[in-house]
C-alpha cells in the first residue's frame, strides 16, 4: 500500500471533519444570535413597572454581553476556517508546535497551544495586576 496516498487521504478526511466541526459550531452560534435578536423587541413590550424594567435592563445587558462574546467567537471560528484552508490549522501561531487534538476538540478555534495560551494569560494577568497595584501602592499626598 502506498503510504503517501494513505497519509493524504487521512489528512483530507481530518480536514473535512474539522471543517464540519467548525461550521457546526458557527451555525449553532449564529442561530442563537438570530433567535436572541428576534426575541429582544417582544420582551421590551412586556415590561410593566419600574422594578420590572430595572430587572429587564440588567438581563438585557447580560444578554447583550453574551451576544458580543458569541460574535467574538464567530470571528475566531472564521479565522480558524481560514487557517484550515491555508493548511496552518492545528499549528500554534506562537511557537509553531502542533496543538493537541484534545484541545482542538474542546476549543476548535484555538490558535495557540496550551502552553502558549497559558503564557499569554499569565502576561495579561501580570499586566492587570501591575496596573492595579500602581494605584494601591502610591502613597497618599502629605497632609498639612
Amino acid at each position: 500500500m502506498n503510504r503517501g496516498k494513505t497519509t493524504a487521504t487521512a489528512t483530507r478526511e481530518r480536514h473535512q471533519v474539522l471543517k464540519a466541526m467548525l461550521e457546526a459550531r458557527r451555525d449553532e452560534i449564529q442561530t442563537k444570535l438570530r433567535t436572541r435578536r428576534e426575541t429582544l423587541p417582544d420582551e421590551v413590550a412586556q415590561v410593566k413597572d419600574a422594578e420590572e424594567q430595572s430587572v429587564h435592563d440588567f438581563v438585557q445587558d447580560v444578554e447583550l454581553a453574551l451576544m458580543e462574546m458569541k460574535s467574538e467567537t464567530l470571528a475566531k471560528i472564521d479565522d480558524a476556517m481560514i487557517r484550515l484552508e491555508a493548511g496552518t490549522y492545528g499549528t500554534c501561531a506562537e511557537c509553531g508546535e502542533e496543538i493537541a487534538e484534545a484541545r482542538l476538540q474542546a476549543v476548535p478555534f484555538a490558535a495557540l497551544c496550551r502552553d502558549c495560551q497559558q503564557r499569554e494569560e499569565d502576561i495579561r494577568e501580570d499586566e492587570s495586576r501591575s496596573g492595579r497595584s500602581f494605584f494601591t501602592e502610591v502613597a497618599p499626598p502629605p497632609t498639612r
